[in-house]
């Protein structure tokens, strides 16, 4: 049994480190240095441990810039036997909603599949859209905020689901798109023997033409985005406020209004 496992990744820069241009409501990329989105590596190490148990074929789809090269050849250090790089300025400033088209479109190209992994949200965007919206875009069922993988056959997959304050455990057939979070595992870092195999390996970039014909290329990027960002507003950063009572009535009276204020009494 060979299961064909799709993950989408994202290049997104340190998030610790990186500027936001308030005035175009846009992320300064060149800021900080990039990574591979960290929800992301759950998807691969998921995907990489699917490849252990029942044998798999891993294909890493991103949609990026060209600098996007060196986080796919990380994935390829991590387990993926594939790497394909979405690259055309016609996909540049894109939505959930054109990033997600362009992703299906892309996955259509790529051919049959059994399961698509994707992490829970990118640390840049934070909206968790992309992987429901890849999987609408396809007609496939998905499942959401995986926190575990119970079993994996060549007909189906059980999961853990958390959703709402309880646990589901969910048995989905192929194709299925499976969306993991944190919890689901903890990413190994690949040996040396596999980060330079990688720098070796070859990352297939394909451009706008490449999918001319599967999908209407008036709406992928920033002009095929249903919406954009009007506002940044970075909030001020809040530091606790400490008073003294010099007797112990004082402080008494003060905590009884507030919580009085507050109606907790």
């Amino acid at each position: 049994m060979t299961l064909k496992i799709i993950v989408l990744i994202k290049q997104v820069p340190d998030i610790e480190k990186v500027r936001f241009d308030v005035e175009t409501g846009r992320i300064d990329r060149s800021s900080a240095p990039a990574e591979i989105n960290p929800f992301d590596l759950n998807a691969l190490e998921a995907a990489a441990q699917i490849k252990e148990k029942v044998g798999g074929y891993i294909i890493a789809l991103s949609m990026g810039p060209p600098q996007a090269v060196s986080s796919l050849k990380d994935a390829m250090a991590r387990g993926a036997d594939e790497a394909i790089l979405l690259e055309d300025k016609k996909f540049a400033g894109a939505d959930t909603w054109a990033t997600s088209y362009t992703l299906a479109g892309a996955i259509k190209k790529i051919g049959e599949y059994d399961i698509i992994l994707c992490g829970e949200k990118t640390v840049d965007g934070d909206t968790g859209q992309v992987g429901a919206e890849v999987a609408e875009q396809l007609s496939i069922p998905h499942v959401y905020y995986v926190s575990k993988i119970v079993d994996v056959s060549d007909k189906n997959i059980v999961v853990v689901s958390e959703m709402n304050d309880a646990s589901y455990t969910i048995e989905a057939t192929y194709p299925v798109l499976v969306s993991v979070t944190k919890d689901v595992n903890k990413p190994r870092l690949p040996t040396l023997k596999d980060k330079l195999r990688a720098m070796k390996s070859d990352v297939k970039v394909w451009h706008a033409a490449d999918l001319e014909g599967i999908i209407d290329l008036n709406c992928v990027g920033y002009f095929g985005s249903p919406t954009n960002v009007h506002k940044v507003v970075i909030p001020q950063e809040r530091f606790r406020e400490g008073k003294i009572f010099r007797s112990v009535n004082e402080g008494l009276e003060n905590i009884l209004n507030v919580l009085v204020k507050k109606r907790l009494i």
